[in-house]
């Protein structure tokens, strides 16, 4: 009874840690998120605005909205393995400052030149943020929490084009105001808050749990302990896993080629949505943003219900593919049905948003370890959210060729029901070839 007893504080402590880990660093990391997904995807709202305006046609637009990745994926990697070395709060807090003020100086376009230049700088920018998160989440979070946690950073993006929605509507109808066209407002007002969080970032976030001044040295060590297990069964299923062999692991190649499939389809939505919303009537840029808000509603939704599912490999895998599948069908709706159920149709899509966000990198994470860990969640993200140049520059030259901003939709809706049949095929770093092995139903519990 004495051991049982033990046991069962021990759990208690343990559960109490977790939820003071993520009081501390989760809500905090959301709303970095959030600005972060506000300033890489506004010009959305701007894309009818730079046609009139600067004559950026819309494959000049989906060509500038899609390198922003290029340069973000080409320094993923060495952001995240910089980050390991000079701590998470000083190079987040940097990531902050270049991209905020470079998410400013968009109001500086005069041209494509000019548009594809920034939006290639913005990528190299903010390079790293969303893996180094990832990443300093594996500091904090046993693998059964970390789809949780995941999920609940992945909570900004939804929060982000929620918010942002009427407010970029609101500030497009300041053109005129001070000389200065609706959209350069837009970009000036809101490259100012990152600037402003970096500072927050620096004060507030511990780069450790060892430097946090809320966690005990028992806590420390025991958390320690329970993440060097995880490592160590890790290392002896897959050994060391260099960063140069993550190429020759088939399951992470997969895991790429999945989340390759998902963010085609995620930024073809960010940066296409309020067009296609917006040429089915005649609508005020408010009227735009109000409507374009509901599917990230929906999403944000999701967000919240949904990546605590993934408790098992097994339902992970399910929970993905399914995901896939029902934007698919989300998006094929919205294409064949009228502005009322097409735009049920993306609500639909957006329920399930973020399920891949939150779940997929749970499976490199669980065959990487040390150095290799960072680099490959990096190497990842670089590779997959290579998609995020796809799909905008794919939507562009569909417009431009059947004048239906939405006509791109039909390739993307392919790629996803490719992507869900390969998310049936992953496996974890502690499963066998077949056998699924369940993961303790998560401590990570929200009063």
């Amino acid at each position: 009874m004495t051991e049982l007893a033990t046991i069962g504080r021990t759990n208690q402590q343990r559960c109490d840690l977790s939820k003071r880990i993520f009081r501390r660093i989760v809500p905090l990391l959301c709303v970095v998120y959030v600005i972060s997904f506000l300033d890489r995807t506004n010009i959305g709202f701007a894309k009818d605005r730079l046609e009139v305006d600067l004559g950026i046609s819309a494959a000049a637009y989906g060509l500038g909205a899609g390198l922003f990745f290029l340069s973000y994926a080409l320094l993923e990697v060495p952001s995240n393995l910089l980050m390991r070395k000079v701590g998470a709060k000083w190079w987040i807090a940097r990531i902050m400052i270049t991209w905020g003020l470079l998410s400013s100086a968009m109001a500086l376009v005069q041209g494509e030149i000019s548009f594809y230049v920034i939006r290639l700088l913005l990528g190299a920018a903010e390079a790293g943020l969303f893996p180094g998160v990832i990443l300093y989440f594996t500091y904090w979070f046993t693998r059964e929490e970390r789809a949780k946690a995941n999920g609940y950073f992945l909570l900004g993006a939804s929060i982000a084009n929620i918010v942002g929605s009427p407010v970029a509507g609101l500030l497009l109808s300041l053109d005129g105001l001070g000389g200065l066209h609706g959209w350069q407002w837009l970009f000036i007002v809101e490259g100012v808050p990152a600037v402003v969080l970096a500072f927050i970032v620096l004060r507030v976030l511990p780069d450790s749990p060892q430097s946090a001044s809320w966690v005990t040295k028992e806590e420390v060590r025991d958390l320690q302990a329970r993440l060097d297990a995880e490592a160590d069964v890790a290392q002896e299923r897959t050994g060391r896993h260099p960063v140069a062999q993550v190429l020759r692991d088939v399951q992470i190649l997969m895991v790429i080629a999945v989340y390759f499939c998902h963010q085609v389809a995620i930024y073809a939505v960010a940066y296409f949505l309020p067009s296609i919303i917006g040429s089915a009537n005649s609508l005020t840029p408010i009227q735009t943003g109000l409507l374009t808000m509901l599917p990230w509603l929906a999403s944000g939704v999701g967000a919240l219900l949904l990546p605590r599912l993934a408790t098992t490999a097994s339902r992970a895998r399910l929970l993905i593919a399914t995901a896939l599948i029902v934007m698919a069908f989300g998006f094929v709706l919205g294409l064949v049905a009228g502005p009322v159920l097409g735009l049920v149709g993306m609500c639909i899509s957006g329920f399930v948003f973020w399920c891949v966000n939150s779940t997929i990198f749970t499976f490199p994470a669980s065959r990487l370890t040390g150095a290799a860990l960072a680099g490959g969640l990096a190497f990842v993200n670089s590779c997959g959210i290579l998609g995020g140049f796809v799909g905008p520059y794919l939507m562009g030259l569909m417009e431009n060729a059947t004048g239906n901003p939405a006509s791109g939709l039909w390739a993307v809706a392919v790629l996803l029901v490719v992507g869900a049949v390969l998310a049936m095929l992953l496996r974890q770093g502690h499963e066998g070839p077949s056998v699924d092995t369940p993961a303790r139903k998560s401590s990570l519990e929200f009063d």
